[in-house]
């Protein structure tokens, strides 16, 4: 407990913060109570509402290469804090220390790039059809955004959104998962940090935090005065705020669910694509959006693929993610254990064998957490259970004979987050990457569906919820667009040819 103290401290978090709050933060390590934080109240959050709008009228006017410095600021202060936001990401989400300083790393990346981009918000300039005209399209700041967030992303997800806000002339309102509070907060005092480098050209209200449970988030959610609201987090969550959001005819961009596949081909590098499977399928003990949940490989290689992946899976080192040389930590709580062990008996009951794992492991040495030996289970189909996302290290294996099969069994998810294949025939490939290939938001090739980079947009299609955040033109979400018809003539031609005179 006393080095958790001390890190926080260096994070910018005091004492009197995590105690004698209604707000319990627990570890999934050890099942240890971390914090007790008190909660925002409705009336905080309606100031901070207001406060958020006021600071718009002001932020806006900032050149937008001015307000890069301010990220620029930020990512050095998230580069200097790495160490001890990836700690605190380990100890409260479960990821082992890589992944933890991993996920902050990310952090300063979309910095980095926000910076550039702060000089690129450029519209167009169009051609028109009247003579002494012209037409051009300028993107102005939107308003407040509120960003909401999931346990298993708790720093970089904010930094996606807020980077690319704070330079698109918006404010900011976090709500982070009351699972994952303290690397929230963590990274909103690295922002806090900068602010306060960046003196009084930003606004009072600029960057605010809202901590506790749904309802405040619903207020977010609920208030005409955000136009844009971010959330991520589960497929059902996505449809009780999109709606809502849509209600009053705001803005959202929404990251859900994942059935991610991977195609294994005969022509496929299979000593590449086990290494990409462990990573995909069992990091962060299979909790990410982008995990490897369905493995589709040809019948001709299955059994020589399920023989090296089996044998890896045998040498996975399981255990505490702050321990060096882990690769599974745990999973979040019991719900999540609970929810893995449903969806294994009922993919037996649907014809399923257990290849491998499923088990509770370490319940011994931490009776009040959830370690589980990640699971391989082979399907005889894709019957229901197996598209249906299971947040945790559950691979489904299936066979397929034709590669059109292989494409139609992929697609047959209501998700589409990320994809990818493990082929070294261009045919394949092409085809996997084509309109008849892969339905996700993110088509890989011989890579697996995690990890990706800032520099591309991320997000999915159908249930993961159609949007789009981090790099490419995932700003423009950000902001308004306004065409502009300027009339440099002496005349007043009307369009179309139309004569009103």
């Amino acid at each position: 407990m006393s080095e958790l103290l001390s890190v926080l401290q260096r994070c910018g978090i005091a004492v009197g913060e995590i105690q004698g709050g209604a707000l319990a933060v627990r570890s999934p390590v050890d099942g240890a109570e971390l914090a007790r934080l008190r909660e925002t109240s409705p009336d905080e959050v309606n100031g901070s509402i207001a406060k958020s709008a006021a600071a718009f009228l002001k932020w806006r006017m900032v050149p937008a290469p001015v307000r890069g410095e301010l990220v620029r600021l930020w990512g050095e202060e998230l580069r200097e804090a790495r160490r001890d936001i990836g700690w605190i990401v380990s100890i409260e989400a479960g990821k082992i220390i890589e992944e933890g300083l991993g996920e902050v790393q990310e952090g300063v990346d979309i910095c980095e790039f926000a910076l550039g981009l702060s000089r690129q918000l450029h519209g167009k300039t169009i051609v028109s059809e009247r003579p002494g005209h012209r037409i051009m399209e300028q993107y102005h700041p939107l308003g407040p955004v509120a960003i909401i967030t999931a346990f298993n992303f708790p720093s970089a997800v904010f930094a996606w959104n807020a980077a690319l806000a704070l330079v698109c002339g918006d404010p900011v309102i976090f709500k982070p998962s009351e699972k994952a509070v303290l690397s929230g907060l963590a990274t909103f005092r690295a922002l806090e940090r900068a602010i306060a480098r960046f003196g009084d050209r930003a606004p009072d209200g600029l960057a605010q935090i809202v901590i506790g449970s749904a309802p405040l988030a619903e207020m977010l959610v609920e208030s005409p005065s955000i136009p844009l609201v971010s959330a991520t987090g589960s497929t059902r969550m996505g449809r009780i705020v999109g709606p809502k959001v849509a209600s009053r005819f705001g803005k959202r961009i929404l990251e859900l669910g994942g059935n991610n596949a991977m195609v294994v081909t005969p022509a496929a590098d299979l000593d590449m694509a086990v290494r990409a499977i462990l990573f995909s399928a069992v990091g962060t003990a299979g909790q990410r959006c982008t995990s490897l949940r369905r493995l589709i490989v040809h019948r001709s290689v299955k059994a020589a693929l399920l023989a090296k992946l089996l044998k890896a899976y045998a040498d996975l080192r399981i255990g505490n993610p702050l321990v060096a040389g882990t690769l599974v930590g745990p999973l979040i709580d019991q719900r999540a254990f609970d929810a893995l062990q449903h969806a294994i008996a009922t993919a037996q009951q649907q014809g399923g064998k257990v290849l491998a794992g499923g088990q509770r492991m370490l319940a011994e040495e931490f009776p009040n957490a959830w370690y589980v030996r990640p699971a391989i289970v082979e399907m005889p189909a894709q019957t229901a259970i197996v598209r249906e996302e299971t947040f945790g290290p559950l691979l489904y294996v299936l066979a397929y004979d034709a590669f059109d099969e292989a494409i139609a069994i992929h697609n047959d998810v209501p998700q589409g987050l990320s994809s990818c294949i493990f082929s070294n025939d261009l045919r394949e490939v092409e085809t996997f990457l084509s309109a008849a290939g892969s339905d996700c938001g993110m088509a890989n090739v011989n890579i697996g569906p995690s990890g990706a980079e800032i520099g591309g947009a991320f997000g999915g299609e159908k249930e993961t919820g159609g949007d789009r955040e981090s790099g490419s033109d995932a700003w423009k979400q950000y902001m308004r667009r306004t065409t502009n018809t300027i009339n440099f003539s002496k005349e007043l031609p009307l369009a179309q040819g139309i004569n009103f005179s």
